[in-house]
């Protein structure tokens, strides 16, 4: 099992923890900036947290 599997394993059984994940590293970030590329990593959050719904929602063969 590759390490793209083990992410798309863990996004499926973790989608809560990989959301709250992301939402803390964009917090991190952003006050890391002061602020100043605030829509940029509000835009690359929210695309993570919606390829990890995607990838969480996959059923597994």
């Amino acid at each position: 099992m590759g390490i793209f599997d083990k992410a798309k394993d863990f996004a499926q059984e973790n989608a809560d923890k990989v959301s709250d994940a992301v939402d803390k590293a964009a917090d991190f970030a952003d006050e890391k900036t002061g602020g100043k590329y605030s829509d940029k990593i509000d835009k690359a959050s929210d695309f993570v947290k919606d390829q990890a719904d995607k990838a969480g929602g996959e059923k597994k063969a």
